[in-house]
């Protein structure tokens, strides 16, 4: 590692917990209809899901859809 991390006890200030709305890697595959779109990413996020399709054995675009689909959800209107 470059740059080592170095530990105090001092207090952290005004402090608050959010809770974990994102799915986990696994919950991210099954199908549904599709519409196709082309878009740019991310190098980083792209090698990211990669890497997470590749544990999981499945398809990092399918992984891609599912958390845009879940995000969509939580913020959708009725």
């Amino acid at each position: 590692m470059k740059n080592s991390i170095k530990y105090t006890n001092e207090p952290l200030g005004n402090v608050r917990v959010i809770n974990d709305f994102l799915p986990s890697p696994g919950e991210l595959a099954f199908n549904e209809e599709k519409v196709k779109v082309t878009m740019a990413l991310s190098k980083a996020s792209v090698e990211f899901f990669k890497d997470e399709a590749k544990k999981h054995h499945t398809s990092y675009q399918v992984m891609i859809r599912k958390l845009l689909d879940f995000y969509a959800s939580q913020h959708r209107t009725s």
